[in-house]
């Protein structure tokens, strides 16, 4: 059995993506697909170099959606400038051609997994402060126990210290954070540096109740 959640439709049709590359700088370029489904797409010809589990926006068409970056293809190797792609806006249009039913396939990927902790999707509320006084309210979209993804139209520059408040009903757990990376029009990844063990449990204890949407993988932000 594969690990694909579904069978992939093997076509080529122009896109543009667009978000922040591994160096910061935004990006908006052409690619072209080589198999998409209902969840994920493969793409060729991508020239911006991405980490990750990166969040980045593709366009087909007059249709726009929001997709995370599984797997990016090593340089030198045949998959040089390929990427697969998840996508995390299912309610939101974007194909118009049929597409394989939503069965698993036995497409068995070659990508090391890279975090330790599963996230978890979910959409609760946080307080940002950052150390020049600035606040934000905001929403995860992701969480683990070792960091969060925060959804941002002007998502803040990577190493920017901050202290959070994540709402769990309706206690709120605060860290002091770090920037890992952003993405230009969708949102900050942030790394949990320090997190009372009372607090840490809470979220430990909240994550339990949901279901984990990454595999376990070596290493987390």
């Amino acid at each position: 059995m594969g690990r694909r959640r579904e069978p992939r439709k093997e076509i080529q049709v122009p896109v543009r993506i667009f978000g922040t590359s591994r160096g910061g700088q935004v990006f908006s370029e052409k690619a072209v697909t080589v198999n998409v489904s209902q969840q994920g797409a493969e793409l060729s010809g991508v020239q911006a170099t991405l980490n990750l589990d990166e969040i980045i926006g593709l366009s087909y068409g007059k249709n726009r959606v929001h997709f995370r970056v599984k797997w990016v293809g090593e340089p030198g190797t045949p998959r040089a400038g390929h990427v697969g792609l998840l996508n995390i806006s299912l309610e939101k249009p974007l194909w118009d051609f049929p597409l394989p039913s939503p069965t698993p396939d036995n497409h068995q990927p070659r990508i090391v997994e890279q975090r330790k902790h599963p996230r978890f999707k979910c959409h609760n509320s946080v307080e940002l402060h950052t150390q020049d006084g600035a606040f934000f309210r905001a929403t995860i979209a992701d969480l683990s126990v070792g960091g969060c993804y925060v959804e941002m139209a002007i998502p803040l520059p990577p190493g920017t210290k901050l202290k959070a408040g994540i709402w769990i009903g309706e206690s709120k757990c605060c860290a002091d954070c770090e920037v890992a990376y952003s993405t230009g029009g969708i949102g900050t990844g942030l790394i949990f540096n320090r997190i009372s063990d009372p607090d840490l449990d809470r979220i430990r204890q909240f994550l339990g109740t949901l279901a984990p949407f990454a595999k376990k993988r070596s290493y987390e932000q």
